[in-house]
């Protein structure tokens, strides 16, 4: 099993991704920075009653994700049988982009959640797999369904292994939500800095992906 699959990384990046989206709604204008179908209801429904301008506020950071899943698969087809690994690259890439994120002021909201949520993109397309079931580390509902379709699996065949793939699901979730919690308490707190707890974040993921390596 990769480092990039551990659950401990996992658990890393769901914080990381449920910050990042507390940050955006509470600090940036209540865009979501992950929740994307979140931003389709909101742009849709403004198109829809004339509101165009805010409707352009919820469609840029979905042209920004888009872009950010576009851009990962690409350095991961030319670097991955780099001497870097492209993983690294990108978790180097996001650290970047939310460290000039924190000193952006009110006024580039836009900017921000643009750069943002193309950041999360980076991470979904980058990480996938936790103890080697497929999941998301920026959003839940792919993880609560899969969740519970273990779960359920196991109650009907008392299978050990859906069981562990169960808990590990729930596991990722809990910790999306508790990092989503500390993301809104420190926003009231910190505000536009806020998004450096999860710099430091993606830091100890880079240096544990290191450390494997050496």
């Amino acid at each position: 099993m990769q480092t990039s699959e551990s659950f401990v990384l996992s658990a890393l990046l769901s914080f990381s991704g449920g910050l990042q989206d507390a940050y955006t709604y509470n600090v940036r204008d209540h865009v979501f920075a992950n929740a994307q179908t979140g931003n389709v209801v909101l742009m849709s429904q403004n198109f829809m009653t004339g509101n165009w301008e805010t409707a352009v506020h919820y469609m840029l950071p979905l042209i920004a994700f888009a872009l950010g899943v576009l851009i990962t698969e690409q350095v991961e087809s030319r670097f991955k049988h780099g001497r870097i690994h492209w993983r690294q690259l990108v978790v180097l890439i996001e650290m970047l982009l939310l460290g000039i994120v924190g000193f952006l002021p009110v006024s580039l909201n836009v900017a921000a959640n643009m750069m943002v949520s193309f950041s999360c993109a980076m991470q979904v397309q980058a990480f996938r797999t936790v103890q080697g079931y497929e999941y998301a580390s920026t959003m839940c509902i792919g993880n609560l369904r899969s969740g519970t379709e273990s779960l359920s699996r196991y109650f009907r065949e008392k299978d050990r292994g859906a069981l562990k793939k169960a808990l590990n699901f729930f596991g990722i979730i809990v910790v999306f939500a508790i990092g989503a919690g500390v993301g809104g308490i420190l926003s009231k707190v910190l505000h536009t800095g806020t998004i450096w707890i999860s710099l430091a974040l993606l830091a100890c993921v880079a240096v544990m992906m290191i450390k494997k390596e050496s």
